[in-house]
């Protein structure tokens, strides 16, 4: 059996407990879903490009220009996170986290039908376990149509674009190193983002200095330190046990939720909360 290295697993479980809090910090947020998500990014990018310079220049090269797939990551991950926090802001936090991290099934779903890769019973499994518990999750939501349920469909929409990023990261991630890729990425992403947020009906600045607090502590907490400890984790352990690992995003959402929100789930929630769960491990564990 492989050792597990115990830093890069500490930092991946850190990394992936601040990426748990970004739903509620956009529900802390007193801007508008868009507006919160333009400035996680427009915050952390100033960050970002200055640990990638330090990072290429302790490699004795300098910063290199973005690239056209850079490009694309960045507009990707805007829509993804626009979409995501309009889903925050009509379902309930455990419901947009669950839903959003259903991206793995469709980039599983995807090398299938396009990549002709073969995918075992693990996989068929692992779909109708998510199915199923999606079902549950949602169908009272679907039952009669109002604002939760759309939240629901955001939250699958949201996976869907973040499948989309995920499979062009995986193309682009061989030309560009981490760092640099996330810090020109998440420029991209912020400026696309800054004329949506303007022309939105909600707030676009923060109203208070706590409003501020909470965009502040957005960006640093899941944007900059909890995207760089799981980079620097990615590259120290193997993929399928950083990916399952990273389920505690989903898990730290829910019950920070209940404690702070008062969000607590109905028997038939949890249950098909707990099915979409694991669902989502064995198409972790079912990826090649």
């Amino acid at each position: 059996m492989q050792k597990i290295p115990t830093l890069p697993y500490l930092a991946l479980l850190c990394g992936g407990i601040c990426i748990g809090f970004a739903a509620i910090f956009v529900r802390l947020a007193d801007t508008g879903p868009v507006a919160s998500a333009f400035w996680r990014l427009a915050i952390a990018a100033p960050f970002l490009l200055l640990a990638a310079r330090w990072d290429t220049k302790r490699k004795g090269a300098s910063l290199p220009a973005p690239s056209w797939g850079s490009l694309l990551l960045g507009v990707l991950f805007a829509a993804d996170l626009g979409v995501w926090h309009w889903s925050i802001h009509f379902t309930t936090v455990a419901n947009a986290t669950l839903l959003g991290n259903f991206a793995v099934i469709f980039v599983s779903l995807f090398a299938w039908n396009f990549w002709r890769q073969r995918q075992g019973i693990c996989f068929v499994a692992s779909l109708i376990l998510a199915l199923a518990g999606t079902v549950l999750l949602t169908g009272a939501h679907f039952g009669a149509w109002g604002p939760q349920a759309l939240g629901d469909v955001l939250g699958l929409l949201t996976a869907l674009l973040y499948a989309s990023y995920m499979i062009v990261l995986s193309r682009v991630r061989r030309q560009l190193d981490t760092l640099p890729l996330m810090a020109w990425s998440s420029t991209v992403s912020a400026l696309v983002l800054l004329p949506l947020a303007l022309i939105s009906p909600q707030p676009f600045w923060p109203e208070s200095g706590a409003g501020w607090s909470v965009v502040i502590g957005m960006a640093l907490v899941t944007q900059v330190l909890g995207q760089v400890l799981i980079a620097y984790a990615f590259v120290h352990m193997a993929p399928t046990l950083s990916a399952v690992s990273l389920l505690i995003q989903p898990v730290i959402a829910a019950l920070a939720a209940w404690l702070i929100f008062n969000e607590a789930l109905t028997g038939a929630s949890l249950f098909g909360a707990l099915l979409v769960l694991a669902g989502l491990i064995l198409a972790r564990l079912s990826a090649r």
